[in-house]
């Protein structure tokens, strides 16, 4: 008898095995690429025009004609006719809300966050993996250095993954194939300086998953980190780091002193999201 064909796994089978998402079904483009129009607006920016937002998203304008205007019909964006812009709607604010009553891991986690912050003159924050960057949900900025003086972190704010302890270590918890996709992207986006940046990047990994947390300066000369990755109670991954004033002649035994601290806000956030579940 010939052998029996095993069926194909299931594609939600496949994504609770690799992590990655999969579905047989095709996405909509144009759903796609209304999206990429939203991301397109970032702190800083008030409004763009067509012409601008065909530059930042690199979409042709006589399709970004079209988008805008149902992203307008939709209500996601309102159309400025002093400035002959588009504006972000209010819709956009009540997503934000929505999404922060979603999970109470970031408020549960704050008070220990500030504590560690208070207590020793540092920045602590929690953030997630959204594409290539990581976006804050919560922090706490108490270090004294010029850089955390004036620099705005508060939730919403993206770093780089790849130049950040609090994005290195996310990156190494994540399943490989995943992380393989990530990486590929960010080469992409970092074009030929990603030759002389990949070893970085990848020691910064190995770290992660050697040590359970990596260290990194993104701010080179004022701030360094330690940055760890760890599950919530909604499954989701979470990226915690401890940042504070770079000192060249301290610097090793900081790195120590901030990653054992940073271990142990880790099992006390835990902790209190396992309280909080009962």
């Amino acid at each position: 008898m010939p052998d029996a064909v095993l069926p194909e796994p299931s594609t939600r089978r496949v994504t609770h095995q690799t992590g990655r998402f999969t579905r047989d079904t095709a996405g909509s483009q144009s759903l796609e690429r209304g999206l990429v129009l939203l991301r397109a607006f970032r702190v800083g920016t008030t409004s763009l025009t067509n012409a601008e937002l065909a530059v930042r998203t690199s979409l042709p304008r006589p399709t970004v004609s079209r988008l805008t205007r149902s992203l307008v019909d939709a209500g996601f964006l309102r159309y400025d006719v002093n400035e002959r812009a588009y504006r972000l709607a209010p819709v956009v604010l009540s997503l934000a809300d929505a999404f922060h009553q979603s999970s109470r891991a970031p408020d549960i986690a704050l008070p220990l966050m500030r504590k560690v912050a208070e207590a020793g003159k540092v920045n602590v924050g929690l953030a997630v993996g959204d594409q290539l960057e990581m976006v804050y949900l919560a922090s706490i900025r108490h270090s004294r250095d010029s850089v955390s003086r004036t620099r705005r972190v508060v939730p919403g704010t993206r770093v780089p993954m790849e130049m950040t302890a609090i994005g290195l270590s996310w990156l190494a918890a994540q399943p490989e194939g995943v992380r393989e996709d990530l990486l590929a992207g960010i080469a992409a986006r970092q074009g030929e300086d990603w030759i002389n940046m990949r070893a970085k990047v990848l020691r910064g990994i190995a770290q992660a998953q050697r040590h359970g947390y990596c260290t990194a300066a993104y701010q080179p000369g004022h701030l360094l980190a330690v940055g760890a990755a760890f599950s919530g109670p909604d499954q989701q991954l979470y990226g915690l780091n401890i940042s504070f004033p770079f000192n060249e002649s301290e610097r090793s035994r900081d790195n120590a002193r901030y990653a054992a601290q940073l271990e142990r806000l880790v099992a006390d956030i835990q902790e209190a999201w396992r309280r909080a579940a009962g």
